[in-house]
């Protein structure tokens, strides 16, 4: 594990002749999926496109928080978001509002909202955080957990790795991992019945180095109505599968694999005693 005690914030870094400008806070706005659809140029087919290749991408795995001087659950909000050399924007991670923060403590997985599409990882990957402990009402009294930036190069290891940033009341783990040569993965699921409120958990696993797969939690919590989840980007290395594994209640869970490929989706119908879902899993290069 790698650690952090303390940062400066700059406001200008520089990727390979690339400027990130901090002071632009604006989310980013290219979307997933966007050579989802194989093209004239996609020679020979879609299936063997020599036209659009996989490139390195990063990829989060998990946000722990790993230390508190506050024993109790604690509400938090604030973010963490990547800069990449797509558009140098914030692609969030985690990101929640002091007005709706998650109940975490010592120990829990703080629940990752991103990011919104998939991490370039061709040049330097700018990683920032700011994230706030919410002590009533008035936003004076909060305290500052994390504060800053790190930088991730095109030559971290592949294997997943963790980075613990520590602060004045706390502590966040970061599982960070790069894949060479990885698609994305859009998943997106929508339960079109419901009897009831419904516990559901979703995983993804990846395969990170030689059939050693990593889980990405996705999803955990209860589903009170009809409709779709919001949509999940996870980074599949090429020749590689992604294992989706979806437990409803107190199942044990239904693993689906989707093999990774450059366009094109693959879909699965769920059907089980209280609920229909629908899982698609779109794959683009990025």
């Amino acid at each position: 594990m790698v650690y952090f005690l303390c940062y400066i914030i700059f406001s200008i870094v520089l990727a390979n002749n690339y400027c990130y400008m901090m002071s632009n806070l604006c989310e980013a706005q290219l979307e997933p999926m966007r050579f989802s659809k194989a093209t004239k140029q996609c020679l020979p087919d879609a299936e063997n496109c020599m036209y659009h290749f996989p490139e390195d991408m990063f990829q989060f795995y998990s946000v722990l928080l790993s230390k508190s001087t506050i024993t109790q659950p604690i509400q938090l909000y604030g973010c963490i978001a990547a800069r990449d050399v797509e558009d140098g924007m914030l692609n969030y991670i985690v990101n929640y509002s002091r007005d709706d923060p998650i109940v975490v403590q010592q120990g829990s997985l703080i629940e990752m909202t991103g990011p919104k599409r998939g991490i370039r990882m061709t040049s330097l990957v700018l990683i920032e955080f700011d994230m706030w402990i919410k002590n009533g009402m008035q936003e004076g009294d909060d305290q500052q957990l994390i504060d800053g930036a790190i930088s991730c190069y095109d030559h971290c290891p592949q294997a997943l790795v963790k980075y613990r940033v520590i602060g004045n009341c706390g502590a966040v783990d970061m599982s960070l991992g790069m894949f060479f040569q990885a698609v994305e993965a859009t998943i997106e699921v929508i339960i079109s019945e419901l009897q009831g409120g419904l516990s559901l958990s979703l995983s993804s696993f990846v395969d990170v180095m030689d059939d050693d797969f990593e889980e990405i939690k996705l999803f955990h919590g209860t589903v009170v109505q009809p409709g779709a989840l919001r949509r999940f980007v996870v980074a599949v290395s090429w020749y590689s599968v992604m294992i989706l594994n979806l437990k409803v209640g107190n199942d044990v869970g239904r693993p689906m694999v989707f093999k990774a490929k450059k366009h094109g989706y693959a879909s699965r119908q769920i059907k089980h005693k209280v609920t229909a879902i629908s899982v698609k899993v779109t794959w683009s290069t990025i």
